[in-house]
C-alpha cells in the first residue's frame, strides 16, 4: 500500500472510530440529566451549519476550568458547524461582564482578550465592575482606551447585548457553562464528569443533528 493510499485509510478509520465514539457516547446519554431536549426547537440561521453557542461568565470559575479543554475542541471543529460565544446576563453585574466581551467583539480583540480576561478574575483577582475598570484593564493590555469606551457604550454592543439575553431566555440557561446545540438542545457540565464530558455531550448531539435525528 502506497502511502497516500495508507493516509486516506488511516483518515477513513478516525472517522469511523470517531463517529462509533460519538454514537457509544449518545446511547449513555439521558435526557434531562446530561442534556436537555427544548420543548419547542429555536429557529437557527439556514446558513447549513450546525449551530454551536457556549453560555458563559467571566466571572464564573467553572466557565474559566472549561476555557483550556474548549480552545483545541473549537479548533479541530468539523466544517459543518458555526461555534460563538454568548456570555450571559443574569443579573446587573453579569451584564456588565456581558458588555466586556462585545466590546472585546466590536474592536476585533477576542482572540486577545478573552483569555486575559479569565485570568484578571481568576488569577489576578481583580474585578471588572465598571467602565472605569475596564479602561484600565485596556489599557493595561495595549488598547487604546478611548475605542474601548465608543465600543463600550455603541449601540452594537449593547444591541448584542439585548440579542444575548433573548437567546439566554430562549434557551431557558440557568447556570454555566452550558452549550446549546441546533436550537434543540443544550447541555450541562456534570458534578464530577470534569472538564471533557460536556465536549462530549455536544459531539454527541452534534452528530445526532447531522444525521437528522
Amino acid at each position: 500500500m502506497d502511502r497516500r493510499a495508507f493516509t486516506r485509510s488511516a483518515a477513513g478509520l478516525a472517522g469511523a472510530l470517531a463517529l462509533a465514539g460519538a454514537r457509544a457516547q449518545e446511547h449513555a446519554l439521558v435526557d434531562g440529566r446530561n442534556y436537555r431536549t427544548l420543548d419547542k426547537p429555536l429557529a437557527v440561521p439556514a446558513n447549513g451549519k450546525i449551530e454551536v453557542m457556549e453560555f458563559f461568565w467571566y466571572g464564573c470559575p467553572h466557565c474559566f476550568a472549561f476555557e483550556p479543554a474548549l480552545q483545541p475542541w473549537i479548533v479541530q471543529l468539523p466544517a459543518d458547524v458555526h461555534f460563538s460565544r454568548v456570555p450571559v446576563g443574569f443579573d446587573a453585574r453579569r451584564q456588565v461582564h456581558q458588555r466586556i466581551f462585545y466590546t472585546w467583539e466590536a474592536l476585533g480583540v477576542v482572540d486577545q482578550m478573552h483569555v486575559k480576561t479569565f485570568m484578571r478574575f481568576h488569577v489576578q483577582k481583580k474585578p471588572i465592575d465598571g467602565i472605569d475598570d475596564m479602561l484600565a484593564f485596556a489599557q493595561d493590555g495595549g488598547l487604546d482606551p478611548a475605542k474601548v469606551r465608543a465600543a463600550w457604550n455603541s449601540f452594537s454592543v449593547q444591541a448584542r447585548c439585548a440579542t444575548a439575553q433573548r437567546l439566554e431566555d430562549d434557551y431557558d440557561i440557568q447556570s454555566t457553562p452550558e452549550m446549546a446545540i441546533a436550537g434543540r438542545f443544550t447541555a450541562t457540565a456534570q458534578a464530577g464528569e470534569g472538564r471533557y464530558a460536556l465536549l462530549s455531550t455536544t459531539d454527541a448531539l452534534v452528530a445526532r443533528v447531522r444525521r437528522g435525528g
